[in-house]
């Protein structure tokens, strides 16, 4: 009976753990050898029966009968005396074999016994999750919120391990509950101390690409080729693809009929904004896609210093740079080259001031009325008739005048 305690421990990280058979009494035996070797200064005559699915187990010390006064190691002979007080007609010469309780080491030695088990059995737990979550580092992987933290959100996976979603690498617009599941990919596995920690990222462009590789078939096929990703996580990404095929169109099969196929993958990064691209090796025209929307007009290459000068109409260079300059900065990061943006034609002509600039000595009011029918810059302004401003507009001829002198004054300076 004072088995069961110990036996019942090691049944229940058989249970829990995904142990094998060998394994498992591989384990046992060399923590109950150890502790014989420590009660007894050696284990080379004991023989240890483990059976783990039935959690039962005996240790035998195998020793021969001398006469008595003859003992000269006790761990491999026995006196007659002490041999007959086991079996009564054992004689000299004989091999005794006689069963050890766990009783006999001590309860001290018992309980060093259990946590060694325990160590050594987490020791493998460790090594093995170790090398399974290092053979799928940049898989995409799925798992439950289990608690929300400042910092991090700590996930649990089906097998009950803990992966780690550290803030930096969630999506700004990441919002997460208890039980929710979560997919991300696994970017890196940690050791801290004995125990490693499992690193998962929303934010890596590898998440993007391997989310092609989920939902396009053609992606994950071969067919289509990722080129490159680059991304702002939850702003903007930008996604070059190619085929081989010349039958297959790589944007539309990426994209989808009304954006069908992407529709998934920008839900799952928050309604990330992707444009996908075709990739070439042209450098001119892979720049020219890569600042989609944008309508490039000429491009010229310095490509010593990878740097290029875009040629853009005035229309065209708000597009071109896009929302806080994400559209030129994913651009530049795609192609590999520094852009700097050149407004086409004369650069008086050219040069224009956003309305609002203006409201220190124009309304806002005044402003919102030009905005109403489309007039948002100086420029866009003076080059409309007073008498149609007047008609189009809920304003004054008198204001319309002041306003015209408030901006000829601006482009004279």
């Amino acid at each position: 009976m004072e088995n069961l305690a110990l036996i019942d421990s090691f049944s229940e990280f058989k249970d829990d753990k995904l142990i094998d058979r060998v394994t498992l009494m591989a384990i046992l035996e060399d923590v109950f050898r150890n502790a014989l070797k420590k009660k007894y200064g050696s284990d080379d005559n004991f023989d240890i029966i483990i059976n783990p699915d039935k959690g039962d187990m005996e240790i035998w010390r195998n020793r021969v009968v001398v006469a008595d006064g003859e003992v000269e190691d006790p761990n491999s002979e026995i006196s007659l005396t002490e041999a007959r007080r086991i079996e009564p007609d054992f004689e000299v010469g004989e091999d005794v074999s006689e069963e050890v309780k766990l009783i006999q080491l001590g309860r001290r030695a018992i309980l060093a016994l259990r946590q060694n088990l325990i160590s050594k059995i987490h020791e493998h737990d460790n090594t093995n999750l170790y090398k399974q979550f290092k053979d799928i580092i940049g898989d995409i992987y799925t798992a439950e919120v289990h608690h929300v933290r400042p910092k991090a959100v700590i996930l649990v996976d089906d097998e009950g391990n803990e992966i780690v979603l550290p803030k930096e690498k969630q999506i700004p617009s990441d919002f997460f509950r208890k039980g929710d599941n979560v997919r991300g990919i696994i970017e890196n596995v940690e050791l801290k101390g004995n125990k490693p920690q499992i690193i998962m990222s929303r934010t890596s462009e590898l998440f993007l690409e391997k989310l092609f590789e989920q939902e396009i078939p053609e992606v994950a096929d071969g067919l289509i080729t990722v080129k490159k990703v680059v991304r702002i996580p939850g702003e903007k990404a930008k996604v070059a693809v190619d085929s081989y095929d010349d039958r297959i169109d790589p944007v539309g099969a990426c994209v989808g009929m009304k954006g069908s196929r992407i529709h998934g993958i920008v839900r799952e990064l928050g309604n990330e904004n992707i444009d996908v691209i075709n990739y070439t090796a042209n450098t001119q025209l892979y720049i020219s896609r890569a600042l989609s929307p944008a309508k490039v007009s000429s491009i010229k290459l310095n490509e010593e210093n990878h740097r290029a000068d875009v040629f853009l109409k005035l229309e065209e260079v708000s597009k071109a740079i896009g929302r806080g300059g994400h559209n030129i900065k994913l651009a530049g990061l795609l192609t590999g080259y520094e852009l700097d943006v050149i407004r086409e034609g004369n650069a008086a002509e050219d040069e224009d001031v956003e309305l609002t600039e203006f409201s220190d000595e124009i309304d806002e009011w005044i402003i919102s009325e030009f905005a109403k029918i489309g007039l948002d810059t100086a420029r866009s302004v003076l080059n409309q008739d007073v008498n149609d401003l007047v008609r189009r507009t809920d304003l004054e001829e008198e204001t319309i005048l002041e306003v015209i002198r408030i901006l000829k004054d601006e482009f004279e300076d």
